[in-house]
């Protein structure tokens, strides 16, 4: 009866190992928790009139800086809480979601476009071309972005539009130098050459040649990208020259929470760890794309 016991426990024990060696492994292989969070945010970003409790825009003035509702004080009404004119944190956070991952779009578009093509044309002619062509991307990587958008901001003035705009013209260098990277090594392959000697012009051979052979690249950039254009407009919009209340963004509402920190805290600690969690979620898998795209690093991986 001992053994038969032993051996009915073994088996659990192993079994229950087993699960959670596959979930381990599972997990190593595949970014679910970072998608987990990328899928919460471009819900909130698509569907927030349906998720917010609250208007965005509007607030209690009779309640203040109600403490998230698992604290003392705190109300379920407001399960994260108010800001100090009685708005729903969670519903801004919700709308804060929809600026990010627009300002994120339209730049990545502009950028990645404006950078694929500087990169090809640099690489595949080199020569004069390519030398005048990574000055420029040597001199917008080498500007200081914050003094500048500072700068122009205040000269311009503030809003979204001006944002975007500055964020594009300093965002195509980084795709421009890896696309550049990748052509270098693929215009000597052979398949190029017997396009050469089949009569394809330049344009054909970087459309239909090249610029397969470097989406791979251009999807992690992108995907690395996301996360320092969201810290980015943080920043900004924190140092008070980005999105201008009352418009729900992540960095706005760490800096309106700044001056509660001894007093109400969640203020600026709810709306900082969207930022910190979307960030680490897009460089995670940004890490991840690059990996899988890697035939070295998938074999190690694997």
């Amino acid at each position: 009866m001992a053994s038969l016991a032993d051996s009915v426990s073994f088996e659990d024990a192993s079994g229950q190992q087993s699960i959670a060696t596959r979930s381990w492994r599972f997990m190593r292989r595949w970014p679910v928790i970072p998608a987990v969070i990328l899928v919460v945010l471009v819900a909130c970003a698509i569907f927030a009139p349906l998720l917010a409790p609250h208007n965005h825009l509007w607030g209690d003035l009779r309640a203040p800086n109600v403490p998230p509702a698992w604290l003392e004080g705190g109300s379920a009404k407001y399960l994260l809480g108010t800001d100090n004119l009685g708005r729903d944190l969670l519903s801004r956070i919700i709308y804060g979601a929809r600026i990010s991952l627009q300002v994120a779009a339209i730049v990545l578009v502009f950028g990645a476009v404006g950078g694929t093509v500087v990169g090809l044309v640099s690489g595949y002619l080199g020569g004069q071309v390519d030398e005048v062509l990574m000055r420029f991307v040597d001199l917008s990587l080498a500007i200081p972005f914050i003094l500048v958008a500072l700068t122009v901001l205040i000269v311009l003035g503030q809003s979204l539009e001006v944002i975007i705009a500055l964020l594009i013209l300093f965002s195509w260098g980084g795709f421009a130098r890896q696309v550049r990277a990748e052509t270098l090594s693929l215009r000597t392959l052979d398949y190029i050459s017997l396009a050469k000697v089949a009569g394809a012009g330049t344009t054909l051979i970087l459309y239909k040649h090249i610029l397969p052979g470097v989406v791979n690249t251009i999807i992690v950039v992108a995907t690395l990208q996301v996360g320092s254009l969201i810290l980015t407009e943080s920043i900004l919009s924190f140092l008070g020259v980005g999105v201008q209340a009352p418009t729900p963004a992540w960095g706005l509402m760490v800096s309106d929470g700044r001056d509660y920190l001894d007093t109400a805290w969640w203020i600026a600690l709810f709306p900082g760890m969207a930022i910190f969690l979307t960030v680490l979620a897009f460089n995670f898998i940004g890490d991840w794309l690059r990996d899988r795209f890697d035939p070295r690093l998938r074999q190690l991986n694997d």
